[in-house]
């Protein structure tokens, strides 16, 4: 019962910030790894004819480092793309969330789904409304009388705010919040 546990911290691994321009999408430096070949090294192995063995794992080590660009490079498309489509909740707070679904990302950046679910997966957004997991700012549509859809986020937190702001002695009923 008095065990002490280790605290654990999100590092977020993309930064989202208002500019004069607009909305800024970076990466966290700190959150990728620093991998980097020795081209001295790289060098002399592709010069000498008889390290076959050692081209081979420089040609890997190539491979990785450019596949962690790839990947970097596919994160920061993803995230400008949230922002773009979430920059009404950005400025304005839950209320103001769209329904968007994986899909959506998906067709605007010309990839596949399940791309989209691996990128956003375990991965954190700094944004000036706090840190969010990438997977928060997608939520199913409700659909409206109107024929509007509206996201689930975005009803949760209006009910958050009615009940909020009801009156102790007289609470609105359940009917009546979903009147309203």
């Amino acid at each position: 019962a008095f065990q002490a546990t280790r605290t654990e911290y999100v590092v977020p691994d993309v930064y989202v910030r208002r500019t004069p321009q607009g909305w800024l999408v970076e990466l966290n430096p700190a959150a990728l790894p620093r991998i980097r070949l020795n081209e001295s090294y790289a060098g002399m192995i592709t010069r000498a004819p008889d390290h076959a063995v050692l081209r081979t794992q420089l040609q890997e080590a190539r491979w990785l480092i450019r596949s962690l660009e790839i990947r970097n490079d596919t994160m920061v498309r993803v995230a400008r793309t949230i922002v773009e489509r979430q920059a009404e909740f950005l400025e304005q707070g839950d209320e103001f969330m769209r329904p968007m679904i994986l899909k959506d990302i998906a067709e605007a950046i010309t990839m596949h789904e399940s791309t989209i679910s691996r990128v956003t997966s375990g991965k954190y957004m700094l944004t000036p409304r706090g840190v969010f997991e990438l997977r928060y700012f997608f939520s199913s549509q409700v659909e409206g009388e109107d024929g509007q859809g509206t996201s689930s986020t975005a009803i949760r937190a209006k009910i958050r705010k009615l009940v909020r702001e009801e009156t102790p002695g007289n609470p609105l009923s359940d009917n009546r919040i979903a009147e309203i």
